[in-house]
């Protein structure tokens, strides 16, 4: 019986030291995890292209694959890269995220974005009906598909026309693109049509396949990767679109941009690798014009890459993320950050609490301290034996009620110490007693 009521006693007091500093070290956390890092939204907006783009193409397996992490990606389609960089300029827009073709130049204006890398090889398709010709001056005086004014597409077209005086009339420069223009060229109401995107598009299986359409052959495509830094030359293999047929009957010299996932610098960084990663899963394999591995990657962009993005083409995908799914690697990734300022408050708290609860448990015996001390001053006062047998009852008192007191036995020391003391004064009251 009196083992378990010294038991409860010891959890009494282990609770009531305890429970004060788990409630200090829950509202520390608590804190933490409000204001050290928030927690990822479960939506991404990313602002695409013409929905029959390439962009838009490699937007929809994004938007799949983030799905198998719980994360819905929103596509708004677009006229190109001038509007997505409107978009991710406008704080009322919401986009986070935009395809953006290399070399458009729009860095200075927006120092606000950062690049998530390069995610593939973006040529200029010019395919074009007549004789042949291998250099944009032969299109000079002819009716030309180069894209509306906000796509990047009209951008590159105007800057290659542009140095070859092909700009001018009686040059015509038509906004059509997508689907139209492809049906324009077909049935004779164009001359030609200028097209990037990647060789797996629709619209550019569509022209290299079609009779009587032709595909620019460059014969100085080096001298404009020399002028436009921004460029790269690339060679479309012989028989790559049809083996049977030969299509294209030759190796065909292309001048290719890349396209660029460009995003707000507030995206969240968990988000930003999700995405690298949904970048590395789409065009990461072998294409008809890219080695296996060699994209997603950190190549030519205006815009400088972002500190994940930095690491991944570094490191790859954080060691969480490589190992557990994504939001168990977001939440173990904020609970650790969230611990680092606990542990700066355990490390002290697990010093401090020991010595509370040691200073619970004495604290009951020392207090009868007071009362021992008060009665040993009053023995100088009482000499008539009657006043000193008074003060041996109190004593008496003092020792029942000390050790009626609940101790643990790791601390009955100090009950045995107190029991000596209270002999020592009742010695002293007895030798007065005898004296008198």
């Amino acid at each position: 019986m009196f083992e378990a009521k010294i038991r409860d006693l010891s959890r009494r007091d282990l609770w009531l030291t305890v429970i004060p500093v788990a409630l200090l070290v829950l509202g520390v956390f608590v804190v933490a995890l409000r204001f050290l890092e928030p927690a990822p939204p479960d939506s991404i907006v990313l602002s695409t292209g013409p929905v029959d783009s390439g962009y838009h193409m490699f937007a929809l397996r994004y938007r799949d694959i983030l799905a198998r992490d719980d994360v819905h990606l929103e596509l708004r389609s677009s006229a190109g890269s001038q509007e997505n960089i409107g978009r991710l300029l406008d704080d009322q827009s919401a986009v986070e995220v935009g395809f953006l073709q290399g070399g458009s130049a729009y860095a200075a204006n927006a120092p606000e974005l950062v690049s998530l890398g390069s995610v593939y090889y973006e040529p200029l398709w010019v395919f074009y009906r007549g004789p042949e010709v291998h250099d944009f001056g032969g299109l000079r005086g002819k009716k030309l598909a180069i894209g509306p004014e906000a796509s990047g597409s009209r951008a590159l077209a105007l800057q290659l026309l542009a140095v070859n005086a092909a700009v001018m009339p009686p040059t015509m420069l038509l906004p059509d693109d997508g689907k139209q223009a492809n049906e324009m060229l077909l049935r004779g109401k164009l001359d030609a049509v200028f097209i990037v995107g990647p060789p797996e598009s629709p619209l550019v299986e569509q022209l290299a396949l079609a009779p009587g359409i032709r595909l620019l052959d460059l014969k100085r495509a080096e001298a404009y990767t020399r002028r436009f830094p921004s460029l790269t030359k690339l060679t479309l293999p012989q028989g790559v679109f049809d083996f049977v047929n030969n299509v294209p009957a030759h190796d065909v010299t292309l001048l290719s941009s890349t396209a660029n996932l460009l995003a707000v610098d507030s995206l969240h960084p968990a988000l930003a690798y999700l995405l690298m990663r949904a970048a590395s899963e789409v065009h990461g394999s072998a294409g008809l014009l890219r080695k296996a591995g060699e994209f997603p990657a950190p190549m030519n962009s205006e815009f400088p890459l972002s500190a994940e993005a930095q690491r991944y083409y570094k490191s790859g995908p954080p060691f969480l993320q490589r190992y557990l799914p994504y939001w168990a690697a977001v939440m173990v990734d904020r609970l650790w950050l969230t611990l680092l300022p606990l542990l700066a408050l355990l490390i002290p708290l697990g010093r401090i609490v020991p010595a509370i609860y040691r200073w619970r448990v004495r604290s009951r015996i020392y207090r009868w301290y007071a009362k021992l001390k008060e009665l040993e001053l009053e023995l100088d006062d009482q000499s008539t034996p009657e006043q000193l047998r008074a003060l041996l009852a109190r004593l008496n008192e003092i020792e029942r009620a000390v050790n009626r007191i609940n101790t643990p036995l790791a601390y009955t020391d100090n009950l045995y110490a107190f029991r000596q003391n209270v002999n020592l004064v009742r010695q002293s009251v007895r030798d007065r007693l005898a004296a008198a």
